[in-house]
Order: C-alpha cells, then structure tokens, then sequence
C-alpha cells in the first residue's frame, strides 16, 4: 500500500517500537484495493481478475494454501527488506486464523521459520478446535482479545472500553482496535462503509489517547505489555523449564 515507505522509514528510526506485520490477503474496500507482493502469476488463487485480492473469500473457496504461503512469506520478506524487523504477525480480518486448519497450519509454518509469534487466543479455541492442536508449547497464545462491534453507537464508544477494562478478566487480553484520523484521505479510502471507517477509527484514536483511558488503566491495575515482552517472558519462561 501506499503508506508502507512511511512506515518502514519510521520503524528503521525507531527500532525500539512494537511493530508487528499484518499479513493481509483479503482486499475488502471498493474504491481502495491492494494486491498480492508476490508476482500474480504466482498467487492466482488470491487474486481477482483486476490482480487484486479478493473482496471476500465467500465466493472464491479455491484458496490453494500453497500460494497463501508464498505470499506470506513475500509479505514478511519485503518487510524485512525495507528495514522493518516485525515483532509478531497477525492475520487481516483474521482469515488465516479462522479459515480451517490448513491455512492456520501454513501460516504457523511460516511464523516459525520466521521466528515469530502470532496473535492468537484462547476464547477462539471452542470455535475453531484445530487452532489448540496445532499449536506447541513455544507458541505464545494470550488468553483474551477485545473489540468494539459496528453495533455500539458512537455516543457509547468510550463507555463500552471503559466497561472491558473493568471487566477484564486475568491473564493477557489484546484490545483490537483501529487507530486514524477523521481526515479527508481515510474518508476517500473508506466511504463506501461507515464500520471500520474514518469516523470510526478517530473515535478508537480519541479514547485511546485520552486520560479517562490512563485513568482507568490506574484505577483498575491495568498493566500494559508489548509482544516484544511477551517474546521475552516466554524466552525466559522456557529457559527455566529446560533447567
């Protein structure tokens, strides 16, 4: 996409961010669409027939997993490229997590020869039982995940993050959430949809920067953490299991 020089160069000038890859093979916006890294020829399952990937997967279930991998690994291969050195990988719109277990098992593939963690949890295991199998015991897999649905109404944003923040349950929860400006560029890039829109994303920029948000955290005892700890802990976690 057009913003990733911008945000390699700010990466390689601050190394010591939390970064991670949002490996993305899905292309859901009408008016602002985004291709495969690797050669189309190479990925022909992934993509449209304007090159780019699919709106959805609903309608194109020959996902060959083969060419998902050669795209992953492309994906994370530019990144590094460009000087970017990711700390973990997630999954746009979670498709290589909740797609079945083939697609899940290449992209677990891919994250260990990278080594890398992917963002996965435990509330997702009842829904998708390959994911707890496949994954080993050096695999980091956090315990909860968050996210606001386009059903709240605006006026009860701050209200629902407050509510999840109080209502936390133990262990290592992810808030998923979709930091931006309401400005005239995410607008444009947007439009056709208000949910994960302009709008949308200034509101989760609005609470998260806010001081009822660090309020909150103080009150609650809140810690937070990056997966660059998270990477660390468990590093350490089984360095002590292998003494």
């Amino acid at each position: 996409m057009p913003v990733v020089p911008e945000i390699a160069d700010y990466a390689k000038s601050h190394p010591e961010a939390d970064l991670g890859l949002h490996l993305t093979l899905t292309s859901e916006r009408i008016y602002y669409r985004w291709g495969p890294v690797a050669s189309k020829d190479k990925v022909p399952s992934l993509v449209d027939q304007n090159g780019y990937f699919h709106h959805d997967w609903e309608q194109h279930q020959q996902i060959n997993a083969k060419e998902v991998e050669a795209e992953l690994r492309a994906q994370i291969e530019r990144a590094l490229a460009m000087g970017v050195r990711p700390t973990h990988l997630d999954s746009h719109q979670y498709r290589l997590i909740m797609s079945g277990k083939e697609l899940f098992d290449v992209t677990l593939r891919v994250a260990h020869d990278y080594h890398l963690p992917i963002f996965v949890n435990r509330d997702w295991f009842a829904e998708h039982p390959y994911l707890q199998p496949s994954l080993g015991p050096d695999d980091i897999v956090l315990d909860h995940t968050v996210t606001i649905e386009p059903e709240v109404p605006a006026e009860k944003w701050a209200d629902f993050y407050v509510s999840a923040l109080k209502n936390l349950k133990p262990g290592v929860t992810e808030f998923v959430i979709h930091p931006g400006y309401d400005d005239e560029e995410l607008r444009a890039a947007t439009r056709e949809r208000a949910s994960w829109g302009a709008a949308w994303r200034q509101r989760d920029y609005d609470f998260f920067t806010s001081e009822r948000f660090r309020q909150t955290l103080a009150e609650e005892k809140i810690k937070l953490i990056t997966w660059r700890e998270l990477v660390r802990l468990s590093h350490a976690k089984l360095e002590r299991a292998g003494n």
